[in-house]
């Protein structure tokens, strides 16, 4: 939601088709996937013999045009679309990640966090200095690749070494590669395209080039797809599925689908379940767009109450979290959230939203619903409360941050300045989202993280190892 919302990781994009135009591909996919991440996009293609890399930091529509795209030839290529996890907003650490010797060349994209990051750095220091675990992987997997023999052999070898939450696409000349960690924290799918395959963070983006959704890469898989076809090898067992819950309540696109549940349809059920466990008195239903729209539907179908636009979104303003300061946020805000004082004059408002993380959004808005003349706003949250930030590829903040952290639902109530505030259950929110709990990482909601934790790890671990004394 706004600001403050919980910030996305990355998208991904792979695709092996040989005679189609995979650069454009390439570009579409991403471009389905831009809410993924919006600082920086590349595309890595190969024509069999070359790989040609072009990134840029904004966004896809940005770094990319007609003449960019009419120079990227080749019959297999990686895309990727960053919002940063592991390192700061770069030239540098734009992906896709390229290592070459000469001989061995390897392009790769990463979505999600490893946590074992300082230990991994060790071992490629003499590499070069990474600053993201991205960087570290693509390293690690490339050293290894002359004596291994493959990319393939290679990234059998280091997959198993990695902590944490990764989804990776990479290609060398010939091949694609999908690979995704043990607990499958973060979706990464495989499409059927008439002349070869595709795989991408969200099924949106196989829907955009006409992919047909074969499956899911499975927790702990490596997937190879070339002219042999796709072929599939475990690096890992998967010791306990964990897909983030958070996937389904924010980060994916409704019309993607994640373990073959519409995310749509999740989302309106929580706004059922909500309507059952916090019902209002009230005369409309109205969302923060624009991932409250699916769940205020579900919330209006039980309530009875009707369903209408109360809050006008300006999608041609940046997402508003990409600004780093409190005052550029707050300013944010304004400008990309409106209300419609004609909708919603004298009106007691249910407001439907995914998500309350430091409250200063939440607090506007309800501020600026009632200057527009609400008589009444009850705020409804289709998760439980955030307390516990996350290490696995979301950027949530410190847990200081975090304004159910220290205070009680009544109190950020009161903070917020609504008439009542109401969250979504943890069962609730699972049983919508489809599967048992404990197939989901569930995390910032109840502290149990799935995959340990090291002290100290971080966004920036390796740029502030990397800091040199002063004085």
């Amino acid at each position: 939601m706004g600001a403050e919302s919980p910030k996305e990781e990355c998208g991904l994009f792979g695709v092996w088709a040989p005679g189609d135009e995979v650069a454009r591909l390439t570009y579409f996919g991403l471009f389905a996937q831009q809410h993924r991440g919006q600082e920086s996009a590349g595309i890595a293609v190969s024509d069999g013999t070359n790989i040609l890399v072009y990134k840029d930091l904004g966004l896809v529509s940005q770094v990319f045009n007609e003449a960019t795209l009419t120079t990227l030839h080749g019959d297999l290529a990686v895309g990727h679309t960053r919002y940063s996890t592991t390192g700061s907003t770069t030239w540098d650490n734009a992906q896709p990640v390229f290592k070459t010797d000469g001989v061995h060349s390897i392009a790769l994209g990463h979505n999600g966090n490893l946590v074992n990051t300082s230990e991994l750095a060790e071992r490629v220091r003499g590499a070069g200095l990474a600053t993201t675990d991205s960087d570290i992987v693509t390293t690690m997997i490339a050293d290894r690749t002359p004596e291994a023999g493959s990319i393939e052999a290679a990234a059998m070898d280091v997959l198993p070494e990695l902590r944490g939450a990764f989804c990776f696409v990479f290609m060398d000349e010939r091949s694609v590669f999908a690979a995704r960690d043990s607990h499958g924290v973060r979706p990464l799918s495989i499409g059927r395209l008439p002349n070869g395959f595709v795989v991408a963070s969200e099924t949106c983006a196989l829907d955009i080039v006409g992919a047909t959704l074969v499956r899911d890469v499975e927790p702990g898989e490596l997937v190879r797809i070339d002219d042999r076809g796709l072929h599939a090898q475990r690096f890992a067992e998967s010791p306990k599925r964990s897909l983030c819950v958070f996937e389904v309540v924010y980060l994916a696109r409704p019309d993607s689908r994640l373990r073959e549940r519409s995310v749509h349809e999740a989302r309106r059920e929580m706004g059922r379940i909500l309507a059952r466990e916090h019902p209002a008195d009230a005369d409309l239903v109205i969302a923060v767009p624009t991932t409250g729209h699916s769940a205020a539907q579900g919330f209006s179908e039980v309530s009875g109450i009707p369903y209408g636009d109360g809050l006008y979104k300006n999608t041609y303003v940046g997402r508003t979290f990409i600004q780093p300061s409190q005052s550029l946020r707050d300013r944010g805000v304004k400008l990309k959230l409106n209300p419609l004082p004609d909708s919603i004059r004298g009106k007691r408002l249910v407001v439907v939203d995914d998500s309350i993380v430091r409250g200063t959004t939440t607090k506007q808005i309800v501020q600026a619903l009632r200057e527009a003349g609400a008589a009444e706003v009850h705020i409804r949250i289709t998760c439980p409360p955030i307390q516990w930030p996350c290490f696995y590829g979301i950027d949530m903040p410190t847990r200081q941050e975090l304004i159910a952290a220290d205070l009680t639902v009544d109190q950020i109530r009161s903070y917020v300045s609504a008439d009542s505030l109401g969250y979504l259950s943890l069962d609730g929110m699972v049983a919508a989202a489809g599967d048992g709990k404990e197939t989901f990482c569930r995390a910032c909601f109840d502290g149990e993280y799935p995959i340990e934790i090291p002290e100290g790890a971080g966004k920036y671990v390796l740029e502030d190892q990397l800091k040199l004394p002063t004085g």
